[in-house]
């Protein structure tokens, strides 16, 4: 079937109003239907990443997007990713591959930079797919940022798409952010959005309704539909940290994890957070690392900086405490690299140039390159007496000299990570190591605890994209876009 709508934009009303979320499920819902889909998003601004099959690095929420379309994740469905390394500037990834700075660039000739290289990949998932349905980022009234758009309505009026709004009501002042977006747009602009979407609605729709009515006809433009407040819904987060909990009352592990202002791909961590025997608590400024059996140092986008950050809230003398009172350590990528005795960036890759005195707790060395390594890996790792296989995926800049014994053995015949003498502390470059049912109690095991529940993480993520997909079948007009799905 081909789609009467080709391709479609999903924009938001502000950041986290659920264009993530209802890409995914449009992605699903057009392939139940037999339609061949791929997701799109221009422009993504995230430390949250994931390697596609060819070795390229692209925006965590089009990984799952695709995973909902059934189709293998490309670089082309990301092809420009910004990777915040401080305030003020990013890596720029394109087409899956880090080329600059933004410093480098500039911010007002940015937009001629990497515009072909954005049509370039639209122009192949269009030739290659029957449908692409594409993610806007933030808000397309950013009035500020109008100029340099490529990430909204600049990419929509250049590609020729139309576009639906969404706007979360659970954040109150849903006809505002909806009348006052569309009333922000030029001319052409407010001409190619066709629809609204209201997203999180609680209670009796009747009592919406008035309000409904009075958006359409103050914008002559349809409500396509109100999608519910779905309670327990779970899947990937873009960019903010999910820290909602499904623990039951009798804990077996807690598990905290410090929050680096750089902290990246804390999606390594859902399959714990989503586990009823463990408690996983994000710990953040001024709160101290604590009650725990196990302290993970997450991954990070600017490791130096991060590492100066953890000492100066006193992390390192609680590491230090966990440690003498038996505790467990574990670090992953950039949390690995500050376990380590040094941390170098000679060529200023992360900011400024320089080297830092790691913690001291596993006998290797880093030091950040300019290629990065991006690559899906697997192997068998053995811990505590026990081995179990393992998989996951590393995206890191540093190259580290390892001289305590590894940690995992890859499938290639190389290893991974390190186990310090004393058995406390471990650290590894693989993202998504807990995302195998097997991993969590392995670490369990390691940790003298009795086995945790096993969560199939893979499948959960299957069944919240279909959860999302049914209300979108539901509570959407599908028809008023593509009305051959009905015959």
């Amino acid at each position: 079937m081909q789609p009467t709508i080709r391709a479609l934009m999903v924009q938001g009303t502000t950041s986290d109003a659920g264009k993530s979320v209802l890409v995914a499920a449009l992605c699903r819902v057009l392939a139940r239907k037999g339609v061949n889909v791929a997701p799109f998003k221009p422009q993504n601004m995230a430390l949250n990443s994931a390697v596609t099959a060819d070795g390229g690095e692209i925006g965590r929420a089009q990984y799952v997007q695709a995973l909902a379309a059934g189709v293998e994740a490309t670089v082309d469905m990301n092809p420009v990713l910004l990777k915040p390394n401080t305030d003020v500037g990013a890596q720029v990834i394109v087409q899956g591959k880090a080329v600059a700075d933004m410093n480098a660039i500039g911010y007002q000739s940015y937009k001629e930079f990497a515009l072909p290289f954005v049509m370039e990949s639209f122009t192949r998932l269009q030739n290659e797919f029957e449908s692409v349905i594409i993610e806007g980022a933030g808000s397309p009234a950013e009035v500020n940022l109008r100029e340099n758009d490529i990430a909204n309505m600049g990419f929509a009026e250049e590609a020729d798409v139309p576009v639906i709004i969404i706007a979360d009501i659970d954040k109150g002042g849903v006809f505002a952010h909806l009348y006052g977006t569309l009333a922000l747009l030029s001319q052409s602009e407010q001409d190619r959005v066709i629809g609204f979407v209201i997203n999180r609605f609680r209670g009796d729709l009747s009592l919406l309704q008035p309000g409904l009515d009075w958006l359409e006809k103050k914008t002559n433009k349809p409500v396509l539909g109100v999608l519910p407040y779905l309670h327990g819904f779970d899947l990937e987060a873009e960019d903010a940290i999910n820290s909602d909990q499904v623990a039951s009352d009798d804990i077996k592990l807690n598990v905290v994890v410090p929050v680096f202002p750089r902290i990246s791909n804390h999606t390594d961590f859902d399959v714990l957070r989503s586990n009823p025997d463990i408690n996983l608590r994000y710990v953040g400024q001024g709160e101290r690392l604590d009650k725990a059996d196990l302290i993970i140092l997450p991954g990070s986008k600017s490791v130096r900086n991060d590492l100066a950050h953890l000492r100066s809230q006193g992390w390192d003398k609680d590491i230090a405490r966990h440690l003498r009172l038996g505790g467990k350590v574990m670090g992953i990528c950039g949390g690995y690299q500050m376990l380590g005795n040094t941390v170098s960036d000679p060529l200023g890759i992360e900011g400024e140039a320089g080297s830092s005195i790691g913690l001291g707790y596993l006998d290797l060395e880093t030091e950040l390159a300019p290629e990065k390594t991006l690559t899906n890996v697997s192997g068998c790792m053995t811990l505590g007496g026990q081995s179990v296989d393992v998989s996951g995926y590393e995206i890191h800049a540093g190259v580290s000299k390892v001289q305590s014994n590894p940690l995992i053995m890859l499938s290639d015949g190389k290893t991974d990570g390190a186990i310090s003498d004393c058995n406390q502390v471990v650290g590894t470059y693989l993202h998504g190591i807990f995302d195998a049912p097997n991993v969590p109690n392995t670490f369990a095991a390691w940790l003298g605890i009795e086995k945790v529940a096993t969560v199939d993480h893979a499948q959960n993520k299957q069944d919240a994209i279909d959860r999302i997909a049914d209300a979108v079948e539901s509570h959407i007009n599908l028809s008023l876009l593509w009305p051959e799905l009905d015959s």
